[in-house]
């Protein structure tokens, strides 16, 4: 596919870069722009180290063409900074959760959407909104009790 200049919204910044529209987002963050929070991990979806917001939702970098990324609110990890996601970066540092490190990005994204829409998650609700994000240090017993004491913090201070 032919090469043309795209537009794009990431980090409440305007951007354009130069790629054909099917390139994998994934790429234009961390080729084009340098963006390199973002993990390739996988390259089909499975492992959620590439999760990045679209309009605060969740969505795999790796398989999102950059044109479907057109007119949408893009936010990288480096521009996590609502409430949630502050939150939940500041309980994963309490609770030490991080032991390699890798697929944190993609897990802190999942989080703090999760929180987003919902304030107070079961155990169940945050297995099921990080059931795509893998852990290969199997850290899940942290990152859960991350996400509650997240979901604390953002109880007494407030939502976002």
């Amino acid at each position: 596919m032919e090469v043309q200049v795209i537009a794009l919204n990431i980090n409440d910044r305007r951007v354009e870069v130069d790629a054909a529209p099917d390139t994998p987002l994934l790429w234009v963050l961390r080729d084009h722009l340098g963006l390199t929070g973002t993990k390739y991990g996988c390259g089909v979806a499975q492992c959620g180290a590439c999760t990045v917001h679209l309009n605060g939702a969740p969505a795999r970098a790796c398989m999102t063409p950059v044109s479907a990324a057109v007119g949408q609110k893009i936010t990288t990890i480096e521009g996590a900074k609502s409430k949630a996601a502050r939150a939940v970066m500041a309980a994963w540092e309490k609770l030490d959760v991080v032991q390699c490190g890798f697929c944190q990005p993609g897990q802190v994204m999942s989080a703090a959407a999760l929180l987003a829409s919902n304030p107070k998650p079961s155990d169940a609700d945050i297995d099921a909104a990080l059931a795509g994000n893998l852990c290969r240090c199997g850290t899940y017993q942290r990152i859960r009790a991350a996400i509650h004491e997240a979901a604390k913090t953002l109880s007494v201070g407030g939502k976002s």
